[in-house]
């Protein structure tokens, strides 16, 4: 029986004499996860909608967190990639009767912020942080600053 010859590679296929051989895909491979977190060393934040967790990223790894956290209910906090648009230390809901959202820290254009309030209660879509958690969040992130949303809400 003859060797079979490399014809080609595509997204993960080798051709093998058209024999078509799987092998893990290198180019474009997801980032590798920051350690006992479900996002990656790019974030400055990271959310776990599943675990209701929330950690603050330095230099490639969770330097602050597994901290308590509420998403919003009825699936109004989204999985995704963000960025830090603004700060107020002392923000009141526009759209809920002037509620107090101390220590916000917004990250979409939709409103949705980390912010001060109960961990035991579903939020409006922003994400509650113990008062210290926020505190730290709020003075720890930047304007620019990259934020993760990760899994799925329960």
């Amino acid at each position: 029986m003859s060797a079979k010859r490399l014809i080609g590679m595509v997204s993960g296929v080798l051709a093998l004499s058209g024999v078509l051989v799987a092998v893990p895909a290198m180019a474009g491979a997801a980032p590798a996860t920051v350690p006992g977190t479900p996002c990656t060393a790019a974030a400055k934040a990271c959310l776990d909608l599943t675990t209701q967790k929330a950690w603050l990223i330095k230099d490639g790894r969770a330097w602050y967190g597994r901290a308590l956290a509420a998403s919003g209910k009825n699936n109004s906090t989204l999985p995704g990639n963000y960025r830090v648009t603004w700060k107020d230390i002392d923000h009141r809901s526009s759209q809920f009767h002037g509620a107090p959202m101390n220590f916000s820290v917004f990250f979409d254009h939709r409103g949705r912020a980390f912010h001060e309030g109960n961990v035991w209660k579903k939020s409006n879509g922003c994400v509650h942080l113990t008062r210290h958690s926020a505190e730290v969040f709020f003075d720890y992130l930047h304007v620019g600053d990259r934020v993760e949303i990760r899994g799925h809400a329960r």
